[in-house]
């Protein structure tokens, strides 16, 4: 298989995140394949374990954006990725949270998107991202609408570009049915549980950890154990609603800002549950605290409802709001139910990234061999 020129297709490089990871693993299966993207932010280091020494080719975009002002570029994305010449290419995986899935190619390749979700902009997250880019009323917002519309009509019309749909969670399978009318295999995204050692001994204090932006729901967390004054929450990130997380948090929340992946390990390590309140795609962060043997709190929606099964990996509650979590707060400590820190971590070792990659392998070549084979007829 390897034989064959290959091409990964990300939609762009902003950070070392969840959709990166996946690249990561990419570039280590397909070692030799040119990568392509919109447009890329990375660091040496980050380039180093995302890319390696693979070609990285960028759109005409990278000589126009910025890390501040790339939305305001949406309109021009499915454009620039039109614009890649993928044709000396025999097999080509994108890697798709927006337009990646939307790269052209022909009968004569296989395409195969791993999807993280179908474009948030269009389909669920819109205003925020109008919020985002101050381009929700006036003149301005009405543009706005008209390009995210644009957005949606050419999302729909590129749903068969790919040959076969990889979705990171079944809540996003569900999601690409729904959307676009395909099947999609299931296979989670990679996590570097090694990272994550199991710590049997615990302290008194809850953590949750994510960007501060809307619907990660920080806030919600926040205003939840403000209400719960003898509690202990400590929370690590950063970002646009830092000022609204602060107005809400009583003197029991402690802030202690970005933290590295170790630094972040040693934190979770010893908190004695993890607090996720995100309707998320999958939820990493979720399984790196499981594998460090802490039980987690999480919305019983989105990815989380599959990942965490309730009284054995920690407690679900239904609502986004500070009730719900309270009282799964309450749950969690009045319960009956030991949760071992050795079951929790051995359970999150499903989720490495070993096991990703062969699962994306076998796939991949499966799908090949049988496209090699009616080709050849």
């Amino acid at each position: 298989m390897n034989n064959f020129k290959t091409a990964i297709v990300h939609d762009w490089f902003a950070s070392y995140a969840g959709s990166e990871r996946v690249v990561e693993s990419l570039t280590n299966i397909w070692n030799g394949a040119d990568v392509y993207t919109l447009f890329s932010f990375l660091n040496e280091e980050e380039k180093k374990i995302i890319i390696k020494n693979n070609v990285l080719q960028t759109s005409f975009l990278q000589k126009i954006v910025s890390e501040k002002n790339y939305r305001n570029f949406l309109p021009l994305f499915p454009f620039a990725v039109e614009q890649f010449d993928l044709s000396g290419y025999k097999l080509v995986i994108s890697s798709s949270h927006a337009v990646a899935k939307g790269a052209k190619t022909s009968k004569d390749q296989l395409h195969i998107c791993y999807c993280h979700t179908p474009i948030r902009y269009v389909w669920d997250l819109r205003e925020q991202y109008l919020n985002q880019t101050n381009l929700k009323s006036g003149v301005k917002g009405w543009t706005a609408n008209k390009v995210l519309n644009y957005i949606k009509r050419w999302d729909i019309k590129t749903k068969n570009r790919p040959d076969y749909y990889i979705a990171n969670s079944r809540y996003i399978a569900e999601r690409i049915k729904r959307i676009y009318e395909r099947d999609a295999e299931v296979i989670y995204p990679p996590v570097d549980t090694e990272k994550f050692e199991c710590e049997t001994v615990k302290e008194d204090y809850y953590l949750t950890a994510s960007r501060f932006v809307p619907y990660k729901k920080i806030d919600l967390i926040a205003e939840a154990f403000t209400k719960m004054p003898d509690k202990q929450l400590v929370i690590v990130g950063e970002g646009p609603e830092e000022t609204k997380i602060k107005s809400k948090s009583g003197k029991n929340i402690e802030f202690v800002g970005f933290k590295s992946a170790d630094e972040l390990s040693s934190i979770m390590q010893k908190a004695k549950a993890f607090v996720f309140a995100a309707e998320e795609d999958f939820g990493i962060v979720i399984i790196e605290a499981l594998s460090c043997g802490t039980p987690v709190i999480a919305l019983n929606k989105g990815g989380s409802a599959e990942t965490v099964i309730n009284n054995k990996h920690g407690i679900l509650f239904n609502e986004q709001s500070p009730a719900s979590l309270i009282e799964a707060v309450k749950k969690f400590e009045n319960s009956e139910i030991k949760f071992n820190p050795a079951d929790l971590s051995n359970y999150a070792k499903s989720f490495d990234r070993k096991v990703f990659e062969e699962r994306i392998r076998n796939f991949v070549e499966d799908k090949l061999e049988k496209f090699l084979d009616h080709d050849s007829k």
